[in-house]
């Protein structure tokens, strides 16, 4: 088989400061961006690579509850629904320009016991994203 990935989906409430996170922080592209308001699906990706990330509105599926709507509202707001792995040729830099935009620093970089340097933070929509070095 010839399986790759295609696209990672991430939640967000507030689509606009998300976009600023990634586009402008990271310094993805922006690749598709349907909708408007809460009701958004913006999509994003590294300059050069395939693989994107899709922005989502966390519960416009029409199957999911008002119960199961609060339980992923609440988990957004703690940083426990989702979360994404990322990698950087210079985390130093990847993390002064992170600290810079004010985001949510949840771990400066630091050589992890299983052999990656990282560091963690968390998106404007609570989710969290870990940047180790490439």
């Amino acid at each position: 088989m010839d399986i790759t990935i295609s696209s990672s989906f991430l939640p967000t409430d507030d689509p606009e400061a998300s976009l600023v996170f990634y586009r402008d922080v990271l310094g993805f592209e922006v690749r598709g961006d349907v909708g408007s308001g809460t009701m958004r699906w913006i999509t994003l990706g590294a300059p050069g690579q395939d693989v994107s990330i899709v922005l989502h509105p966390p519960a416009a599926d029409p199957g999911i509850t008002e119960a199961e709507s609060a339980v992923i509202s609440e988990m957004m707001a703690k940083g426990t629904y989702a979360g994404i792995n990322l990698q950087a040729k210079d985390l130093d830099a990847a993390f002064e320009r992170v600290q810079g935009s004010g985001a949510d620093i949840m771990q400066e970089p630091m050589d992890q016991d299983w052999g990656a340097r990282d560091f963690a933070v968390r998106d404007p929509a609570g989710n969290s994203v870990r940047i180790s070095q490439a």
